[in-house]
């Protein structure tokens, strides 16, 4: 293969199109930005609203998919990505925007021959940063209590204090450490936190002060002040954080996920937050998105949260048009392509 047809599937501005030819230029583009018009702000990258396509548009729409070689974003769906991929003899290779694009190809419904055709890649390791930062934030709002305080300011209530958790007294228990687990790790280290996390291979991670078994977990909670939750959803991790890990914890434990919802059993939550065993819960991810409105978790005064959004910054599109363009490099010239799913466990 010297050239790659690459059909723009996402909202992605014309300046970062351009960008990815320059960075790789046997790359073809294929697009219209009629059917898929380029995002105005981050809020429209991160959830794109489409026009309403007719039906000879959406046609229009799957087809130039389907000519491609490869795709950059999931189209509209998995069930329009399965669509695609069923009535293609060319597309090779997906890119998903998110860094656990893995539930996307799952939830496609993908046979094994597709599966075994195709390469699908994240955008794992563009988001590390934000979401690490977003977890120093839900462990430090639980560590002063942020909830009193703003109990204390509606109520304009001036008493005579309480002593605050310090971070640098606390041991965190940083639950998968991978990309994102580590500078977690990173920054809670850097403010002297003891930090612990869980593996698998048992091999060293830097700024990581102990490892623990993945099969240890439940033990390990029951020894540490705050837990930050890191893992994609699997079915090895879905409700992996559930009664018999929460049954363990101290009174007052911080717990944080910054990974995918599934992995917490959200009514064993709500119990361990009505008895005291979780202080806070800070959870920028839930097992239904959007949060449905009647869930407790929007009016419990001791849970923090974020719609799925606290991964984004304005260099997001830049950064994965640049890995990208690095995948598409890497696939032509016959290197190993980065961010490869695994389509056992879909991460």
């Amino acid at each position: 293969m010297d050239r790659l047809r690459v059909a723009i599937m996402t909202g992605l501005p014309e300046a970062l199109c351009a960008r990815i030819t320059e960075l790789e230029p046997r790359v073809e583009l294929l697009r219209d930005e009629r059917l898929a018009p380029p995002a105005r702000s981050i809020a429209e990258w991160a959830r794109p609203r489409w026009p309403e396509r007719s039906a000879a548009d959406q046609a229009a729409f799957e087809a130039m998919a389907g000519e491609a070689d490869a795709l950059f974003g999931i189209p509209d769906s998995p069930a329009t990505l399965a669509r695609v991929l069923a009535a293609s003899d060319s597309v090779r290779w997906v890119h998903t925007m998110a860094a656990g694009g893995g539930g996307q190809v799952k939830a496609a419904g993908l046979d094994a021959d597709t599966l075994e055709e195709v390469v699908f890649t994240t955008s794992a390791g563009v988001h590390g940063a934000p979401l690490a930062e977003w977890a120093v934030l839900g462990v430090l709002a639980g560590a002063k209590d942020v909830p009193r305080l703003e109990r204390q300011r509606r109520e304009r209530s001036w008493d005579d204090g309480w002593a605050m958790r310090h971070v640098e007294d606390m041991t965190v228990l940083v639950v998968g450490l991978g990309g994102i687990g580590q500078q977690v790790a990173a920054k809670l280290g850097a403010l002297g936190a003891t930090v612990w996390g869980t593996t698998r291979s048992g091999e060293p991670v830097p700024h990581v002060d102990h490892l623990v078994a993945a099969d240890d977990l439940a033990a390990a909670a029951a020894q540490v002040d705050a837990i930050v939750l890191t893992l994609p959803g699997t079915a090895l991790t879905e409700r992996l954080v559930g009664d018999a890990v929460l049954a363990n914890v101290r009174p007052g434990t911080i717990l944080v996920n910054v990974g995918r919802g599934t992995v917490v059993d959200e009514g064993a939550l709500l119990r361990a937050l009505d008895d005291g065993r979780i202080g806070y819960a800070a959870l920028d991810v839930t097992a239904v998105e959007p949060l449905p409105a009647d869930s407790p978790l929007w009016s419990h005064e001791r849970v923090l949260l974020s719609p799925h959004t606290a991964a984004l910054h304005e260099d997001e599109p830049a950064r994965i048009a640049a890995l990208f363009a690095d995948n598409a490099r890497r696939l032509l010239d016959g290197e190993p392509m980065r961010n490869v799913v695994d389509t056992v466990e879909f991460y």
